[in-house]
């Protein structure tokens, strides 16, 4: 079994990225982010109503980093502290030594290469400071975009499960993506 320890939180940073905490002040950002229809269409959550909706969301991550059982960070560029994206482990398995990515992206920074960078990065903090041994990723088919990611990143294609999410009033179909740590030649070095 994992043994997770996420205090003191761990910022990561890339090229590009910085990869942090949120904080209260990011409430605004964060509801942005999550109260986007079209933004928030692959993924199976309610819409923030309100900028206290986003600052319970980040008490709700800050509390479930303490508790060491699931990590979400804040995605910003280095020469800006504006959240632009959020990006995390949604849910850990320490007894499979197993773990759930999830993420999001402001459209004005989608296309860029700035996911695939964040997600390179969480896949190795998962891989090297976790000791994970897979990471999933469970996306709707229809987003296209998410899936090249994943496949950039080294991750498989590993089954397609029909209408098994039900939101917003009909069933939804899912797809998992998944890469072990002894995939690392399947697209470089994460």
């Amino acid at each position: 079994m994992l043994t997770i320890n996420f205090t003191p939180f761990p910022v990561l940073e890339t090229e590009r990225l910085v990869l942090r905490q949120l904080e209260p002040a990011d409430q605004q950002d964060l509801f942005v982010l999550r109260s986007s229809p079209a933004l928030m269409q692959f993924i199976p959550r309610p819409l923030a109503k309100s900028a206290t909706d986003a600052a319970s969301l980040i008490e709700d991550f800050r509390m479930s980093a303490i508790a060491n059982e699931r990590i979400t960070w804040g995605i910003t560029e280095k020469t800006a502290s504006t959240v632009i994206g959020t990006i995390g482990y949604v849910r850990i398995l320490k007894e499979h030594a197993r773990a759930e990515l999830g993420y999001l992206l402001h459209a004005d920074h989608q296309g860029k290469g700035l996911m695939l960078e964040a997600v390179r990065a969480v896949i190795d903090y998962g891989f090297r400071v976790m000791n994970l041994h897979a990471i999933e990723a469970i996306i709707d088919p229809e987003n296209t975009a998410s899936g090249r990611v994943l496949e950039r990143s080294g991750f498989r294609k590993e089954g397609h499960l029909r209408d098994n999410i039900w939101f917003n009033g009909q069933f939804r179909d899912s797809v998992i993506y998944a890469r072990l740590v002894t995939d690392t030649s399947l697209a470089g070095p994460p």
